[in-house]
């Protein structure tokens, strides 16, 4: 079982809580358990057994397709204070493709077992409303992910990421490699390094070894409309 602080966090991010009886609440309690996960570490696949809902205390998720070819196709990033779902797919009857999640860097969550939060769902309306309302808000970010793909230009496709990056990190400098921003957004290394170069050449920004600093923050918005 969990610590009352963190229990506190918990109950923070489920919208479901106040609805659970006292038995149901206690039930889930004893299936929660805390869990960390190494940078880079591949913790969901396709081989993967259903592990259940994580909440994400600290560092964050990637969760991502691969190609035939394989190639990683970003749909979205997990950060704290969310909730991954796709980690508990099986119990989500209409999902039918396989996802991977991976650790973006050293990352502590809370997961809630498969087996418990599957009996809640089952016997407690709220509990399933509150697990397809979040497949419904992730699978809008997955559109999204697939509409830069099909219909975005790369160069916009790659300032959008860059301005949501410095969004997230509320800083112009960003520590993310070409090989990194490949993958998030669906492309080929050596086409990053291309456009990165114009990028540069242009003014925008400015790189060093492992780095990338946004110089022009107004004409990368620019590239956005």
């Amino acid at each position: 079982m969990v610590k009352k602080e963190e229990l506190e966090f918990i109950q923070s991010r489920l919208g479901f809580w106040n609805k659970l009886s006292d038995g149901e609440a206690a039930f889930l309690e004893r299936n929660i358990s805390a869990v960390s996960y190494k940078k880079d570490y591949n913790l969901h696949n396709a081989d993967s057994q259903c592990q259940g809902f994580l909440i994400i205390r600290s560092g964050g998720l990637r969760v991502y397709i691969l190609s035939e070819d394989g190639r990683e196709v970003t749909l979205y990033r997990v950060s704290p204070g969310e909730i991954c779902v796709f980690s508990a797919s099986c119990i989500l009857s209409h999902i039918t493709f396989d996802v991977h999640i991976d650790a973006e860097q050293d990352t502590e969550a809370y997961l809630i077992h498969i087996s418990a939060f599957s009996k809640l769902s089952d016997e407690n309306i709220y509990v399933e409303n509150f697990a397809y309302k979040n497949v419904v808000e992730r699978f809008s970010d997955v559109m999204w992910a697939m509409e830069q793909i099909l219909f975005m230009s790369f160069d916009k496709r790659l300032a959008v990421f860059l301005l949501d990056e410095m969004s997230k990190t509320n800083s112009t400098r960003l520590y993310i490699t070409q090989e990194q921003i490949a993958r998030y957004i669906g492309s080929a290394r050596e086409v990053v390094s291309r456009m990165l170069k114009i990028f540069k050449e242009e003014g925008i920004i400015n790189q060093t070894r492992g780095a990338i600093c946004i110089i022009d923050k107004d004409k990368l918005r620019k590239l956005t409309k």
